[in-house]
């Protein structure tokens, strides 16, 4: 039975955007954050909140399919994956990331400044399906596209191997993000695949960490331009 206020498109949207906002926090909390353990644990509880996000989505527009992508998400990427990355760090011992190339208070400024840039880019789109929907707003996009925008600043300013492969587990959930509460998310088969490829994504960069950490005993990244010829 639905839940008395849930119904309003209004109420709903505030929920979402609610969520979205924390979800924003914790993207930038990882940028701030050179504890490994922090960081993967961060990047969990950011995927929880993603999976509460696309519920309250699924259950606004009763759209069933979507309930399946949250359950995945929390199960994948919200326990299963910092599960995982958590073991692989007691196995390799590295528990803190080196200096960034860019310092951490210049990162959170750079981190604001790509913000306030994914800000204007949603205000200039244009959302002529669903406008009532909860999640459709310019905020909710705004946020997916700063979490793609701090990910993918994260992948080149982190040296660690492991940093680098949450940054790119970061940028996916702003694609999720946007697919969920613009689209009402892809169709169930390719929801489906796409947390498999996830999932077999980080288990094979789970394997090239450990690789590098065996051959090079560190997981700087910019140790294997040693390799060039």
């Amino acid at each position: 039975m639905p839940i008395a206020g849930l119904e309003n498109p209004q109420i709903t949207e505030k929920i979402v955007t609610l969520i979205a906002a924390a979800v924003l926090v914790l993207q930038i909390a990882m940028v701030g954050q050179r504890w490994v353990v922090s960081n993967i644990r961060l990047f969990g509880a950011q995927s929880v909140l993603l999976a509460a996000a696309a519920a309250a989505i699924a259950y606004f527009n009763h759209a069933a399919h979507l309930y399946f992508a949250a359950i995945l998400m929390l199960l994948l990427k919200g326990i299963a994956v910092p599960v995982a990355l958590e073991r692989l760090v007691e196995r390799i011992g590295i528990r803190r990331e080196i200096e960034p190339l860019v310092n951490v208070p210049v990162s959170l400024v750079i981190s604001g400044a790509l913000t306030l840039v994914a800000y204007v880019v949603a205000a200039s789109v244009r959302h002529d399906a669903h406008p009532a929907a909860p999640g459709s707003g310019h905020n909710t996009l705004a946020v997916a596209i700063s979490l793609f925008l701090i990910g993918f600043f994260m992948m080149l300013n982190r040296r660690k191997a492991l940093t680098q492969v949450l940054a790119l587990l970061s940028l996916e959930n702003g694609v999720f993000l946007a697919a969920v509460s613009l689209t009402y998310g892809m169709p169930l088969i390719v929801e489906v695949g796409v947390f498999f490829d996830v999932l077999v994504a980080v288990m094979v960069l789970g394997i090239l960490v450990y690789q590098i950490r065996e051959n090079f005993e560190s997981m700087d990244v910019s140790k294997l331009r040693r390799l060039r010829g």
